[in-house]
């Protein structure tokens, strides 16, 4: 059952994002959704500041935004955390998820790092993976365009921003780069197809049905075998991972991804936790204002990010 608040989410949405966008041009739905993305983006609160900057990676050589949220008194921040935005690989910007990244700075005292990835189907698989790696590479290294920030970073993002944040921290792990404390993941998409029984049960869920899943992974992965580090649920070991919080809602085709995701950390020895945020649905971080299921789910993760700075 839908928690009361979401309904009026849902509702809401409906009225600024129509059911058929699928059919339109990918401009077409990115300005779609940075309308919808706008009306719920309050001004940025009290004692958060931003700046933008280019970055231009040493793969490829591609540049692209990124932006950085802070407390007014950085230099006290006990850690950085890189947040890479959903949107299914397709849609999606910095400003569509500045009521996200900019509330993480408000609530937890950490600067945040949101990354402006290419997007698909102009830049196919595995183009945003090669971004946020690259970002996270300068990050560890204290490369990144703005001076010096906390050295103590974390990996966070929401449904295909979960699975960049995860797939990095997959390949760091693989090339044996330490430097990651924490991922923190949100309603994360982690494989092709979602996993069961939320595939079967939620496939026509509001405001993400397993339609959606599926047309934008065509779009970003073009069923391409070549580059399977993007896809975390089909990683081959799931041991020395950094602590992992993976969040799934109740009515989400992609539900079970995250509770997959943390059994297999916890078989290999890690340490995971797979909540589930009941009455909620897909993109509800931008009820937060309304919601006191997704005023938990933020709170989770605002003090899962806290301590892991720390840790």
């Amino acid at each position: 059952m839908l928690e009361p608040e979401i309904v009026a989410f849902v509702e809401r949405t409906k009225s600024l994002y129509p059911a058929d966008r699928g059919e339109s041009t990918p401009a077409e739905q990115r300005a779609m959704y940075e309308r919808l993305a706008a009306a719920f983006t309050p001004p940025l609160p009290d004692g958060v500041t931003t700046r933008d900057a280019l970055f231009t990676s040493p793969m490829g050589g591609y540049s692209f935004m990124v932006r950085l949220y802070a407390p007014t008194d950085h230099a006290r921040a006990s850690g950085t955390v890189l947040y890479f935005h959903g949107g299914g690989f397709v849609v999606g910007s910095l400003a569509s998820h500045e009521l996200i990244t900019a509330r993480i700075v408000a609530d937890t005292g950490l600067c945040v790092v949101a990354v402006d990835y290419r997007l698909a189907p102009e830049h196919p698989a595995p183009a945003a993976h090669d971004d946020c790696l690259a970002v996270t590479r300068a990050a560890l290294d204290g490369s990144l365009p703005f001076g010096p920030l906390p050295r103590s970073l974390q990996l966070a993002g929401d449904s295909a921003g979960g699975t960049l944040a995860a797939s990095v921290a997959l390949r760091l792990r693989d090339e044996g780069v330490p430097g990651v404390r924490g991922l923190a993941l949100v309603y994360p998409m982690l494989g092709v197809e979602p996993q069961l029984p939320a595939r079967d049960t939620e496939a026509d869920a509001p405001m993400l049905t397993l339609a959606d899943v599926r047309r934008y992974g065509a779009l970003y992965w073009r069923g391409r075998s070549d580059c399977t580090w993007t896809v975390p649920l089909e990683a081959l070991r799931y041991d020395g991972l950094p602590p992992t919080l993976a969040i799934g809602v109740e009515h989400d085709p992609l539900r079970d991804d995250a509770r997959v995701f943390v059994e297999r950390i916890g078989a290999a020895g890690g340490q995971a936790h797979a909540p589930v945020g009941a009455g909620l649905v897909h993109g509800s971080w931008r009820a937060l204002a309304t919601s006191p299921g997704v005023q938990w789910m933020h709170r989770e993760v605002c003090r899962f990010l806290v301590e892991h700075a720390a840790s």
